[in-house]
């Protein structure tokens, strides 16, 4: 289904372009902070919402990431420490 504000434009517009326009609505002072930045002057604003978006997906998407692994491993923790201490105290360092 295309969105109403790409209906105007030709068939072949999907295939050529990478990026599709879309319209966000944002408040005053954040817009006001964006524009201050001096990233977003020098790349840009849709570049600097662009990189700002995909930063949040990333981060969000490593804690999803950390989350699955802590409930999977969370309460394996102490029986993997008494698996392996018994090896850490017999280590041999070298000396100087």
């Amino acid at each position: 289904m295309r969105l109403m504000a790409l209906a105007h434009m030709p068939p072949w517009y999907d295939a050529i372009m990478s990026a599709k326009p879309v319209q966000v609505s944002i408040d005053l002072e954040l817009l006001r902070r964006i524009d201050a930045d001096p990233e977003t002057r020098e790349m840009g604003r849709s570049a600097f919402v662009r990189s700002a978006v995909s930063s949040y997906l990333d981060a969000k998407r490593r804690r999803e990431i950390d989350a699955a692994i802590r409930a999977a491993y969370g309460s394996a923790g102490d029986d993997m420490q008494a698996e392996v201490t018994g090896l850490m105290d017999a280590q041999a360092w070298p000396r100087d």
